[in-house]
């Protein structure tokens, strides 16, 4: 499924997405490394060993930016103006290498934009779910979206 218009979405829309992805230690060391965040607990097998987490801690902007990565296919794929923004963003539960993640998005708000006629701000709670059904990522995105011409 392509992204929609602005004017497709109603209040309560919900989407689970199809794709699903299982984290590799690759993804952790690549994300991290081209990032420069030396957090020991994403990078030191020992020293993630001696955490309260016994391994390998997956990094928290790969887990949202893997979280968003899949739902833009259902949701804003060719009607993207501009994200205007992510708020409240928290992480309840961590995330492990192997674990399994799929996401879900709902629309939370819509608004008419005041600057562009053409288009309007969708605003969408984007969930990332391991395998043991726990949520393990959670936001609110702010996109401005293209009006399906008249």
């Amino acid at each position: 499924m392509a992204g929609r218009y602005f004017d497709e979405w109603q209040v309560g829309d919900r989407i689970e997405h199809e794709i699903r992805r299982t984290v590799t230690e690759t993804d952790n060391l690549l994300f991290t490394t081209m990032t420069h965040n030396p957090q020991p607990l994403h990078l030191d097998v020992e020293a993630a060993k001696a955490s309260e987490f016994g391994q390998i801690l997956v990094n928290g902007t790969f887990t949202f930016a893997l979280m968003i990565g899949l739902s833009v296919g259902d949701t804003t794929l060719g009607m993207l103006v501009a994200n205007l923004g992510y708020d409240k963003l928290v992480m309840p539960k961590p995330v492990f290498i192997g674990d399994t993640m799929r996401a879900t998005s709902e629309v939370t708000e819509l608004k008419e934009s005041k600057s562009r006629p053409n288009a309007g701000i969708v605003t969408f709670t984007h969930e990332l779910i391991n395998q043991r059904n726990e949520v393990v990522c959670r936001c609110l995105r702010s996109a401005l979206l293209k009006k399906r011409e008249a």
